[in-house]
């Protein structure tokens, strides 16, 4: 068993040999969406959300385990490792108590207690903290020499070892942490000479705002945390400081007298000069931790959904990137994406080209160009002159409209993989095919754009960049290999987050590819240059060939699985095609007959939901939507109106919804349901349609309030 199962399955409430399967596969190379579909038998039908969370957990263990050695090897090599404190450290998977454990040995710079050490008073100090004598002042005599130089010398540099003592005692700094994690208060005031700067009026609320600390939402103490950052806020955390001290005094302070006095005294100095700040900068670190976990999974979430909405699919689509000054750039793509055609139409704001005698108007040169490319959609961005653009091409007959999200469009314009793809044309040109393609299938483009700067994020710049670039890369993952992939028109980005390939082997498939033609079948893979067999078992089931020789190699069964989907169509007399078109035929099967101890029945019935709907996308259709025409700027806005919508950001607080007016409006979570909310995705997803009323409009911050209770 490995030795952080007993824990993992302990902490996620998992039995240990699910953990310890998982584990297993995991160390054999396996990745999570392959686990979490392929070996559901070995794992106990684990999903991929449990897979994940082991493999983070085991992840977090091994990091934990490396500091541990590292903090037993410097406790020997100062030759104060006793069997004791081993077995202390070893048993221990916590680490906080890990530091606590070790802040007494741990290598540190000159201090005032070292310094009263180099002196000879360790032995008065102890005396003192023994608190026996009736003389602390005749004792300390004893200790004055050539290096120190009187009583009061002495005194002073006693007590600053046994301040040091208190600070590094496990037992009481388990006492402080507990007020502190009990009754911590976080504040923020706004610096004096920052209050009337306009950049410091999004920080308006927190100018004077006190909170418990373990009550504190993860956007507020973010929020508080980047106005700090930016010059604009204090912000400090505090407790109760006369409790701490007094529980530190009953622990070391016994009766009365000058030793007891001495002690006291220095009690609250090890308590003011050590311990607060140290507690301060611990439940500091602590909470930016768990506000970060927090932001990081409603990032996620978002990201899921954002990733996961409704494709169109492939068809021909005219791609439109609104402009003012500089016109609507305007593409044409087939139905597999290609760039056909582009062009610039002055639609909103500009007069040169529609107001010369004879021109056509904006609306006849988008329809001419629609009709020409026989365009079957159109999707326009939603930045500036959305709104505009977007009722003049709803004009169009027969020709349907979508606003798409700009976010990150033009970070993946000036991108490298945009000039690969597109080294022949500037900036404006592939940030209009990106949103043409957004339409036609949001997975396969937004997989070229940084997950953070897709905009649908809650202060992901302000948190750990290395846990959100690994929390929202394994969203990704998860996401392409859920839906699938097709192989013979992916890109290499898209490639890279199928199961067991990366960037590598993705750019080996490609360039395969355009020598060789379309794959005609999965196997075909494996003359891949570096994809042997283990890689070739990791990605297989999640790419897909439409139309393929071997019907099986369109769906999400596995290669693995094919002998015993043929054993299925043998055993009914017909092939593999006909069990898959006749629902009757597939009623005659009885999984029972074929379960092993490899394969067993959330195998097989993944294996018959695939005979059903082979290669099925689990993604939801897409619809049209269409703004209020009376608001198309945020002075049209108006406390009362009633608004259609569009949900374009999701917080731990509410959601923000798009009303049309390039200003997004909230509705704070308790203005989302006639009931208590506790998170927003229970009542809201992203790009949903909803219809919201306005309760109050700030114009001076530009914020909209939003209600969903009618």
């Amino acid at each position: 068993m490995n030795i952080f199962t007993p824990h993992i399955a302990s902490k996620l409430n998992i039995r240990e040999a699910q953990v310890d399967a998982t584990l297993d596969l995991l160390e054999a190379g396996c990745t999570i969406p392959f686990i979490s579909r392929y070996r559901k038998e070995a794992t106990g039908n684990l999903n991929e959300v449990q897979v994940a969370a082991i493999s983070d957990l085991n992840d977090k263990l091994k990091e934990l385990q490396k500091r541990k050695d590292t903090i037993l090897k410097t406790i020997d090599e100062q030759g104060q490792l006793t069997e004791d404190l081993q077995q202390r450290i070893t048993a221990s998977w916590n680490a906080t108590e890990l530091e606590d454990i070790y802040m007494p040995f741990k290598p540190r710079r000159r201090t005032r207690a070292q310094i009263a050490r180099e002196q000879g008073l360790e032995p008065l100090a102890d005396i003192i903290l023994k608190q026996r004598e009736r003389d602390p002042e005749g004792i300390a005599q004893r200790f004055v020499k050539e290096n120190v130089e009187s009583v009061e010398v002495a005194l002073q540099g006693a007590k600053d070892i046994i301040a040091e003592k208190i600070s590094e005692s496990e037992g009481a700094r388990k006492s402080v942490r507990s007020v502190f994690r009990r009754e911590a208060t976080i504040t923020s005031r706004v610096i004096p000479k920052m209050k009337d700067e306009e950049k410091a009026q999004k920080y308006s609320d927190y100018f004077i705002f006190s909170e418990e600390l373990r009550r504190c939402s993860s956007h507020r103490l973010l929020a508080m945390r980047r106005g700090e950052a930016e010059g604009i806020l204090k912000v400090t955390i505090t407790a109760d400081d006369d409790e701490c001290v007094e529980r530190l005094k009953r622990y070391y302070v016994h009766g009365s007298g000058p030793c007891q006095k001495l002690v006291s005294e220095t009690v609250e100095d090890a308590y003011k000069r050590l311990m607060r700040p140290s507690m301060e900068n611990e439940f500091a670190a602590i909470s930016k931790e768990k506000a970060d976990d927090e932001a990081i999974k409603v990032f996620k979430e978002n990201l899921r959904q954002l990733l996961l909405a409704a494709p169109l699919g492939q068809k021909r689509v005219m791609g439109v990137d609104p402009g003012i000054r500089t016109g609507c750039k305007v593409v044409m793509l087939d139905a597999q994406g290609n760039l056909l055609f582009h062009d610039v139409v002055y639609a909103v704001g500009h007069k040169s080209e529609s107001s010369k005698p004879g021109s056509p108007t904006p609306l006849q040169r988008f329809k001419d160009i629609a009709l020409k490319y026989k365009a079957e959609a159109i999707a326009v961005g939603n930045g500036t002159a959305s709104r505009e653009t977007s009722d003049i091409l709803r004009q169009i007959e027969d020709i349907p409209t979508y606003v798409v999200s700009e976010d990150g469009a033009s970070i993946y314009s000036a991108s490298e993989v945009a000039r690969e793809e597109f080294p022949d044309q500037d900036v404006t040109v592939r940030g209009a095919v990106s949103i043409g393609r957004r339409l036609m299938d949001p997975l396969a483009e937004l997989v070229k754009i940084d997950p953070k700067n897709i905009g649908v994020g809650q202060y992901q710049h302000d948190v750990d960049p290395t846990k959100l670039k690994h929390s929202l890369d394994q969203t990704v993952a998860l996401c392409v290999n859920s839906v699938g992939v097709n192989l013979n028109t992916a890109s290499k980005n898209l490639l890279t987050y199928v199961s067991g390939l990366g960037p590598a082997l993705a750019q080996n498939i490609v360039d395969y590819r355009r020598e060789n033609g379309a794959f005609i079948s999965r196997s075909q893979l494996m003359e891949v240059p570096r994809l042997g067999p283990a890689a070739f078992q990791q990605c297989a089931g999640f790419l897909r060939i439409p139309n393929a020789k071997n019907p099986l190699d369109g769906s999400a069964v596995h290669p693995e699985s094919y002998p015993l989907v043929k054993r299925m169509a043998d055993d009914n007399g017909c092939k593999v095609i006909d069990l898959m078109k006749n629902p009757e035929l597939r009623k005659k099967i009885d999984i029972n007959r074929y379960v092993t101890t490899e394969v067993g029945l959330p195998t097989l019935h993944d294996i018959l939901k695939e005979l059903e709907k082979p290669g099925l996308d689990p993604r939801d259709k897409i619809e049209t939507f269409e703004f209020d025409p009376r608001v198309k700027t945020p002075e049209d806005v108006v406390t009362g109106m009633e608004l259609p919508g569009i949900v374009t950001n999701i917080t731990n607080f509410g959601a923000f919804v798009d009303i049309g007016v390039h200003q997004d409006g909230l509705v704070h979570i308790s203005q989302m349901a006639n009931r208590f909310v506790k998170d927003p995705n229970d009542v809201v997803k992203l790009h949903q349609h909803v219809r919201v009323k306005v309760i109050s409009v700030d114009r001076r911050r530009n914020r909209i309030a939003l209600t969903m209770k009618f």
